[in-house]
């Protein structure tokens, strides 16, 4: 086996898989080092904005998902405690008329994602190694990663080593990469239901309830994602014994017309929480490395950006890669100024949306049926940055006083 290739990516997930891919395809060798044996379900990554669909579409990927049965949704409600179901449907938006030739966001299931775009990669020439443990990364002018598979230490060379491996990345670790973090403002639970055939496959539904902020995204054939975000202090309802259940329990909902076939769908995957809250890095690279998806920083999950931000940089950084030999630092540069800008724009939505729909009590909900109804008479205040775009909205919409405004 060679041990020089053009570029080794350390993770073999949504990012890495598909950047191995755009990479292979146009002929560059390309080691991709992936730790596990099997890609489980994560909780996380299933859906994809119109924005990010064409994101997909610019790398040459978008057939390939769609082939393996991405699904597309096309209408959203917004209930809630603040507006009563008759309102929510009659204010029901369409999502296939938002973004030209999109219709609407994509969804797709994380470990399905994974072994697809890990099977493209290796189509296309890439090699892949499973069940890898990588023990250092040498990067400089002359990038390596040693790494141990099958009880035999290896050491591969290559022009530029991509760190593709999420939040607790070892790559950015090793680079000496600061990660700056937002304080934990609420916690997020999922999990992939089943049998839910009653449920509109076209229809995703947000919605602020008691002490949840409940969130269902079909999958196409009765198969939905559903999420909660909760206080920090409501914990217990998603861990533990029974968890599945009392997440279940918990779309049983007055707000949400048909909510019952969610509540009675059945489980087909882990119940896992996680805190929300913002990372970034001021400059995703150094010499003879580049860092992508939630290795670079990952925005509060409540919005739903990841995976579109993931694809975003898959397609900036190949580009950079295939438009030459120049793996400098001064060659990333453009990249790391558009992502810090898309990711303080993405944040200031998130923490908007929190404190809008993921707090709870009185106050809460007074305040939510104020932002709810500023939003509905200026349209400026609605964000739809989240489905369009950061960058395709004014500045002036990810300005402290745009939260003034909503929340007045």
């Amino acid at each position: 086996m060679a041990d020089t290739y053009d570029v080794i990516i350390v993770g073999g997930g949504i990012g890495g898989g598909s950047l191995a891919t755009v990479l292979a395809r146009a002929g560059k060798s390309v080691l991709m080092l992936e730790k596990t044996t099997v890609h489980r379900d994560r909780v996380c990554g299933e859906w994809i904005a119109p924005w990010g669909v064409v994101e997909l579409k610019r790398l040459g990927l978008y057939d390939d998902i769609i082939r393996a049965g991405g699904h597309h949704v096309a209408r959203h409600i917004s209930f809630g405690d603040d507006v009563t179901p008759e309102e929510a449907i009659a204010a029901t938006r369409r999502l296939d008329t938002l973004v030209p030739d999109i219709p609407g966001p994509l969804c797709f299931g994380h470990p399905a994602s994974c072994d697809l775009w890990n099977e493209t990669a290796t189509v296309a020439g890439a090699t892949l190694l499973r069940d890898v443990t990588v023990s250092s990364v040498t990067l400089g002018k002359s990038p390596s990663v040693t790494y141990t598979r099958g009880g035999v230490e290896t050491t591969a060379h290559a022009k530029i080593v991509v760190g593709a491996d999420g939040r607790g990345s070892f790559v950015r670790k090793a680079a000496g990469i600061e990660l700056h973090r937002d304080p934990t403002h609420h916690l997020f639970s999922g999990m992939l239901v089943e049998d839910a055939h009653n449920w509109p496959d076209d229809l995703q539904v947000i919605g602020t309830e008691g002490d949840v902020n409940y969130f269902a995204f079909p999958q196409g054939n009765g198969r939905i994602r559903l999420y909660l975000g909760i206080s920090t202090d409501n914990s217990h309802l998603v861990a533990g014994k029974g968890a599945q259940q009392r997440f279940l329990d918990s779309f049983k909902l007055n707000t949400c017309p048909g909510s019952e076939h969610l509540a009675s769908a059945r489980p087909a995957g882990p119940c896992n929480a996680y805190p929300n809250e913002d990372t970034w890095t001021d400059e995703p690279f150094v010499e003879g490395c580049v860092l992508i998806g939630d290795a670079a920083g990952h925005n509060d999950p409540i919005i739903g950006q990841g995976l579109s931000i993931t694809y975003r940089d898959v397609r900036i950084v190949s580009e950079i890669m295939l438009a030459g030999d120049d793996c400098s630092p001064a060659a990333f540069a453009p990249y790391a100024e558009e992502r810090a800008e898309r990711m303080r724009r993405l944040r200031f939505v998130a923490a908007l949306a929190s404190m809008v729909d993921c707090e709870f009590g009185p106050e809460a909900e007074e305040r939510r049926r104020r932002a709810h109804a500023n939003r509905a008479k200026d349209p400026t205040l609605a964000a739809f940055s989240v489905m369009v775009g950061p960058e395709n909205m004014p500045p002036f919409a990810f300005e402290p006083e745009i939260i003034e405004k909503t929340l007045a």
